[in-house]
């Protein structure tokens, strides 16, 4: 094989190998675009939906699966303001914290996010009292250790996720359930906390990736075929 024919193979197993590459990848974005699609579905259900009651102690293991994340729930409970947790948030309203209480019920200690709030110390807010509340909201899954470059620092009270089994081991709760609930809307925007700031958009922009995918694929396809054309 003469050292032009020899760069011709290689060439073309490269074109080749990539063109397989890519279109594995089209094929990824097309599964991705079936389960965001299948999300969106879920997710637009669960909000039309009237909430529940939340299910008895027993069923919250089961409850606490990405499948009922966003399900509209409903409970009854007495908030424990004084182990509440500030964690650092970015909203639509700008930076700040979301507020995270404890709330006692007759089955264990629910997390929830009451909403918003600015880092400004002097902001006052909503207080909650003793007395019992009803709390509604959408139904969230724990984010453990934290974010990327961003862990969790129990020790010095700085938190960049809603990890529940941290936070309920730093206030020593042990009858908390695995997830949280971020409550509903309670009064304006500027009625601190402000609740309902969840976000239930999501990008979808899969099929242009996957049609980008195979575009190359198909763009190393045809260089593949110039290439088989040329004389040796």
């Amino acid at each position: 094989m003469t050292p032009t024919r020899r760069k011709m193979v290689v060439f073309a197993l490269f074109l080749l190998a990539w063109a397989v590459v890519f279109a594995g990848l089209g094929v990824w974005q097309v599964q991705r675009l079936h389960w965001k699609r299948a999300l969106i579905a879920s997710v637009e259900h669960k909000l039309a939906s009237a909430p529940v009651d939340l299910p008895p102690k027993s069923s919250w293991s089961r409850l606490a699966s990405p499948t009922n994340e966003y399900l509209k729930v409903r409970v009854r409970g007495v908030f424990r303001e004084r182990d509440a947790v500030r964690v650092d948030a970015l909203t639509e309203l700008g930076a700040g914290d979301w507020l995270l209480t404890p709330l006692a019920t007759a089955q264990g200690t629910i997390w929830v996010n009451r909403g918003f709030a600015p880092k400004d110390s002097t902001v006052s807010l909503r207080p909650v009292g003793p007395q019992p509340v009803v709390v509604t909201g959408l139904l969230r899954m724990s984010e453990p250790d934290g974010r990327f470059l961003r862990p969790n620092r129990p020790g010095e009270g700085r938190w960049f996720s809603r990890d529940i089994a941290a936070m309920s081991a730093t206030r020593r709760i042990d009858d908390a359930a695995p997830f949280f609930i971020d409550e509903a809307r309670q009064g304006t925007l500027t009625n601190y906390p402000v609740g309902g700031l969840t976000v239930t958009r999501f990008r979808n922009s899969h099929l242009a990736y996957a049609l980008t995918w195979f575009g190359l694929s198909l763009l190393c396809l045809f260089g593949l075929f110039q290439l088989t054309r040329r004389p040796a």
